[in-house]
């Protein structure tokens, strides 16, 4: 009997968990284990903000997956060993033919002083019903929106919720000034100039001013501090800085870049048998920029890795391989949306685009999510 111990329950490790229960042998266990009780798709936070969608609707409970023969804990992971293959949880220790990392992203709203005494966290779901009511009770004034650190997941997340908070003042009568600030020198560098000038002028459009190159240090009491200047405002949405997980940070794991390097294409870490998936490494593309953080590339990498571990377990062939094709939804409101999309390790560039709005992407991204939770967890 083989063992396959998988720490974290998001789109990575439900997609290697559910692909090694069909590839492996039924006396063979898979293992999930999150600190968590359900899964949601990350999208759904912007729609709960605005009023579009509430959070329980999109959530569904990791112990479904039980019915597939996968073994969940809830539990969270106080230490990993990767060269015994193994991790504590609390007082437990569970070793493993092998272990597959996919503890994703920790915001650390902490890092930036102030931040969490002045800025709602629009990444964090607990923060959620706190920032939409604070929306709902804004009557007009500054409207800031900001990215406090780069990576982060889901890149063109702040300017798809930039949008639609627009839209949702708009439809209620509040004028507002809104602003959104990035450290990049344009708002998704992975499309280059003219995708950038595409999403910046929609922004503009709306009347959304775009702050490029703008690195904030603290937050204070109705100002942002910029290295050369301070921004007012009356309501300040953040995206926090992201960082793998204290438990990955302190496991040897973690390289130069402050996230997991793996093979891009096996997902292979330095130790054997044990891969890493999703938000919590890192891969440079063919143009040295970092891979984007999403959903859709961490479930194709649990899927290659689970059809690895079990051609290796059967003694066969290691075919598969990430490609990293996809991408990601940018919700521009009317009923429509742009999708960035491409072949993120073409060599010997990217072959990223950004398409042109329309209803048939907003179609596909409620799909995207339908299809999921249902294929999942029904």
């Amino acid at each position: 009997m083989k063992r396959v111990l998988i720490l974290g329950g998001g789109f990575g490790g439900i997609a290697t968990a559910r692909r090694l229960k069909q590839k492996l042998d039924e006396r063979d266990e898979v293992i999930l284990v999150d600190r968590r009780d359900h899964f949601m798709v990350g999208f759904r936070k912007t729609w709960a903000l605005v009023g579009q969608s509430t959070l329980a609707a999109g959530q569904r409970p990791l112990d479904s997956l039980t019915r597939l023969g996968i073994r969940v804990l809830r539990d969270s992971v106080t230490r990993i060993d990767p060269k015994a293959r193994a991790a504590s949880l609390g007082d437990q220790r569970l070793s493993a033919d092998a272990l597959v990392v996919a503890l994703g992203a920790e915001l650390a709203p902490e890092t930036v002083p102030g931040f969490p005494q002045y800025a709602f966290n629009a990444y964090d779901p607990n923060d959620i019903p706190r920032a939409a009511q604070a929306l709902t009770d804004f009557q007009g004034g500054k409207l800031l929106i900001g990215i406090f650190g780069v990576p982060y997941k889901c890149p063109p997340a702040p300017y798809e919720m930039a949008l639609l908070v627009s839209d949702s003042l708009k439809a209620r009568g509040v004028q507002a000034s809104l602003e959104v600030f990035s450290p990049q020198p344009m708002s998704l560098p992975l499309l280059g100039q003219v995708g950038c000038d595409l999403i910046e002028s929609r922004l503009a459009d709306k009347g959304i001013t775009f702050l490029p190159n703008h690195k904030a240090t603290a937050v204070e009491a109705g100002e942002v501090v910029f290295a050369n200047e301070r921004r007012p405002f009356d309501l300040l949405l953040g995206v926090p800085p992201h960082r793998p997980p204290a438990v990955v940070r302190e496991s040897g794991l973690v390289g130069d870049s402050g996230w997991i390097p793996v093979k891009p294409r096996t997902l292979e870490t330095q130790f054997p048998s044990v891969y890493a998936i999703g938000d919590v490494v890192q891969i440079a593309m063919a143009n040295g920029k970092p891979l984007p953080k999403a959903g859709v590339f961490a479930e194709a990498m649990g899927e290659t890795v689970a059809d690895r571990i079990a051609a290796k377990f059967r003694g066969q062939e290691l075919e598969a391989t990430f490609k990293a094709e996809g991408g990601c939804y940018l919700e521009v409101g009317a009923g429509q949306a742009m999708m960035v999309k491409g072949q993120f390790l073409a060599e010997p560039e990217p072959e990223v685009s950004l398409t042109e709005a329309s209803n048939k992407y907003l179609e596909e991204k409620h799909a995207f999510e339908t299809q999921r939770l249902q294929t999942w967890f029904e």
